[in-house]
């Protein structure tokens, strides 16, 4: 059971991601288009200890601090007991946007200066480029939720029970996901 939410879980945050991602030639929030896998440089194979295929690759942002109004980062969490699926977009000027599964805007805010300090550094901390594409191997949380990540052009998910502490740093840092 849980394998199969796990999987799931996988398979919506990719269509989410892949429905609410940039357009080839970019969607105008400053998010890079995505390239193909042919054109991308870097690294290929497995992902230490991951097992699940192809490894991060480079990225021509990462490292790089997004303008006020490019993304920062993408979270989309679904599962809980209710089954429900969110996706927060921080952007680097720490204004936020909560979606809901049909990519419905729920909620807005600002974070303040001092939560947006603490999510770049989180972020950094967390160095997206050396952590697996998706973490495994924790316990599982049953009506836990599951995350995956989109930042500087990495893309990371993975079960609440599976996150590194340094994704766990940045899901804390993060505005709520529920809406009010």
């Amino acid at each position: 059971m849980g394998a199969l939410r796990a999987a799931a879980g996988l398979v919506l945050a990719a269509a989410l991601l892949t429905g609410c991602g940039p357009s080839p030639s970019g969607d105008g929030d400053g998010t890079p288009p995505k390239a193909s896998a042919q054109s991308r440089p870097g690294p290929t194979g497995s992902a230490p200890g991951s097992g699940t295929g192809p490894g991060p690759t480079a990225s021509p942002t990462a490292g790089r601090v997004p303008a006020p109004g490019e993304t920062l980062v993408r979270v989309t969490r679904s599962g809980g007991f209710a089954g429900r699926t969110h996706t927060l977009i921080v952007k680097g000027d720490g204004s936020w946007t909560l979606l809901d599964a049909k990519a419905k805007q729920e909620h807005t805010g600002t974070m303040p200066e001092a939560g947006l300090a603490t999510l770049r550094t989180a972020l950094r901390e967390a160095d997206f480029a050396h952590l697996p594409r998706v973490a495994t191997g924790g316990p599982t949380i049953y009506d836990g939720y599951f995350y995956a990540f989109v930042h500087g052009g990495y893309e990371v998910a993975g079960d609440q029970g599976s996150l590194p502490p340094a994704l766990t740093k940045v899901v804390d840092a993060l505005p709520s996901f529920e809406a009010g």
